[in-house]
């Protein structure tokens, strides 16, 4: 990132693999690398990432317990304490962080349906989802402004498949990203790859649609970007879906982001 000006962000679960005393120092470590750049997202966790540890899983309302005891710890490590805390799910004893950035990271929530959403916008500096068909997605910006997220930033990750032909692009996300359309309170609590296999085993390539935004033409992702948009989204994040990567980064920064770039323009 040290060869250019992009902002970034990660994904992250504390709690469980990951303590938050370790992810306060890397997020403080990489707003010092990078002034005014690095954003982090914080999420409850999926069972396929966080079973490994051994230790229970817990079921969602204490998961989301679990990381607003984490989000207090991070954001006193951020503000120089010195910090010791004993919560129902996260203990720390005397932890300081000793690189002090002049502006600490974002801290965005990471929301998958509506209930979090509202839930996030009450302690979170904004919000990051995935692409959802538009009345679910507007859905979305409603609860985290309900929830007190009016104002705060929000980031969208849109998940895309492009190509020669729609035929080639449905196929293509079919075969890289068919999993994305299990419902997110399964697709949280599975963890093994044949449980994967088994929940998509039944999905038609043409069930994708609401979940990727499949099109041959540049034309059409530029109107579902400005939609995107027009809802309040500021970082849209684009990941095309299939593999031919090249292809994408050509034709979208030749036709797509071009315009997209006029007419935020004033």
């Amino acid at each position: 990132m040290q060869a250019t000006s992009l902002e970034f962000g990660v994904v992250n679960a504390p709690g469980q693999r990951y303590h938050p005393a370790i992810i306060a120092q890397a997020a403080a470590t990489l707003a010092e690398m990078f002034p005014g750049r690095f954003w982090m997202a914080l999420g409850s966790g999926q069972a396929l990432n966080e079973r490994i540890t051994g230790e229970l899983y817990p079921p969602k309302f204490e998961r989301n317990e679990r990381l607003r005891e984490c989000v207090e710890v991070i954001r006193a490590l951020f503000s120089g304490e010195t910090v010791s805390y004993y919560g129902s799910y996260i203990t720390v004893e005397e932890a300081r962080l000793y690189v002090k950035p002049e502006t600490m990271p974002k801290i965005i929530g990471a929301a998958l349906t509506p209930e979090t959403a509202k839930w996030a916008g009450g302690w979170a500096d904004g919000m990051v989802t995935v692409s959802q068909p538009y009345n679910k997605l507007r859905k979305m910006v409603g609860a985290f402004h309900e929830g007190g997220g009016e104002g705060k930033p929000m980031y969208l990750q849109v998940h895309l498949s492009y190509s020669n032909t729609d035929e080639k692009a449905r196929q293509g996300a079919y075969e890289q990203w068919k999993n994305n359309t299990i419902e997110s309170i399964v697709e949280e609590e599975i963890y093994t790859p044949e449980q994967f296999d088994s929940a998509s085993k039944y999905i038609r390539p043409d069930d994708l649609d609401e979940h990727i935004r499949i099109s041959c033409e540049p034309e059409k992702h530029i109107e579902w970007i400005q939609k995107d948009i027009e809802l309040g989204f500021s970082n849209i994040i684009l990941h095309n879906a299939n593999s031919e990567q090249e292809k994408f980064i050509r034709d979208f920064g030749e036709k797509v982001l071009p315009v997209l770039k006029k007419e935020s323009i004033p």
